[in-house]
């Protein structure tokens, strides 16, 4: 019986296949563990909801953090994601000499519909696993937001959070490290359409 084996890339492998044009200019790839992930096109709710973030986010936060919006994060043991938006420290090159790492990261945002399920497994144990001490996600499905905070591993050596809170969409949320800054989801997330 023959064993098949896969090719794991690393970030140095990654890069270099971007720089000689491996992958079209309109391809949207990511780094997941060595596997080089394609990423789900976006539809009309995730872009609308994308957007309204982003705006109260940057009203929220001006000068105080860095907010990074579908830019890669590095994750050490071969990961490059690219999250919806990073909320990271201020740093006097704005990363220009690298990627924000997990000590750098202070929340890390996905906006979720068609990927929902991929968010809340391998997104969620690979961020947890980087310790990345806070995670959200827009759950475009059921309209709320997942807060989840405090990274575990078990006896089995798996990697999750310990508190999972859910806001819904005409709540606030305090952002993390930022007791005095709240975010007012009825202004993030898209209208329902009735």
């Amino acid at each position: 019986m023959t064993t098949v084996k896969t090719k794991k890339f690393t970030i140095t492998e990654y890069h270099r296949l971007a720089e000689i044009g491996f992958f079209r200019e309109d391809e949207r790839v990511e780094l997941i563990r060595g596997e080089i992930i394609e990423m789900s096109p976006k539809g009309t709710a995730h872009s609308v909801c994308e957007t309204r973030l982003e705006r109260e986010l940057y009203k929220l936060l001006g000068e105080k953090a860095t907010l990074r919006g579908q830019q890669s994060i590095i994750i050490p043991n071969n990961s490059e994601p690219e999250p919806d938006r990073v909320i990271a420290k201020n740093s006097p090159d704005d990363y220009l000499s690298h990627h924000p790492e997990p000590d750098d990261i202070l929340l890390v945002i996905e906006v979720a519909d068609s990927t929902l399920n991929y968010d809340r497994t391998t997104k969620l144990t690979l961020y947890a696993e980087a310790v990345i001490s806070n995670y959200w996600i827009f759950n475009l499905v059921a309209n709320n937001l997942e807060t989840y905070q405090e990274t575990y591993q078990d006896e089995q050596g798996n990697y999750g959070y310990r508190m999972k809170r859910i806001y819904l969409a005409n709540e606030g949320v305090i952002l993390p490290n930022f007791p005095e800054l709240s975010l007012n989801l009825a202004k993030v997330f898209p209208p329902v359409n009735n």
